[in-house]
């Protein structure tokens, strides 16, 4: 089984997405978004993302 997104009322008018891995593990969680199809718009634009985005390390050189 796969990580799942998971859709949370986040007030009277407010939802915000969890991304959890296979085990229960919380991966990441999304801001606050006005409505629930602004939610699935943002969990549509991290399935599109994730696969593809860069690793930046933004560390200081010394550190790495």
């Amino acid at each position: 089984m796969a990580g799942s997104f998971e859709i949370l009322q986040a007030g009277p008018s407010a939802f915000r997405f969890r991304l959890t891995a296979e085990d229960g593990t919380v991966v990441a969680e999304s801001p606050q978004f006005p409505t629930l199809k602004a939610v699935v718009a943002g969990i549509n634009a991290v399935r599109e993302n994730a696969a593809t985005g860069f690793v930046v390390d933004r560390r200081p050189l010394a550190a790495r």
